[in-house]
């Protein structure tokens, strides 16, 4: 499996900080990620490539229309998560992933900007 950056989801969250819809929660992830229902929830009312924008990384060897396409969660559909991003960076870096650990990186530290403001 190889998991490659998402830049529409990155482009998806810079808006979202630009925009103020941003966590600058310091709790951890687990307690803040979606769970299964929600986002099978969330799937009902919206596109597939929706859900994908919330995602930092994409498995292409997986269909578009599958929940399993997308990887690294950032956000609860409706905000961009600090430790989400922090988990997402922690992750990718772990697993060998380093474009997407910059990615989430860089939205870290731009959360972090806009929360200092």
């Amino acid at each position: 499996m190889k998991i490659e950056l998402n830049p529409a989801a990155v482009k998806f969250a810079q808006r979202l900080l630009e925009e103020g819809k941003f966590k600058n929660d310091e709790g951890q992830w687990s307690e803040h990620n979606p769970s299964a229902d929600v986002e099978n929830k969330f799937l009902d009312k919206h596109e597939i490539a929706e859900y994908g924008q919330w995602h930092l990384g994409l498995d292409m060897s997986k269909g578009e229309d599958t929940k399993g396409r997308y990887h690294f969660p950032y956000g609860d559909f409706k905000t961009v998560h600090r430790d989400g991003l922090i988990a997402a960076k922690e992750r990718a870096a772990q697993q060998g992933y380093s474009d997407i650990a910059k990615a989430a990186d860089e939205l870290l530290q731009e959360l972090e900007k806009q929360a200092a403001e």
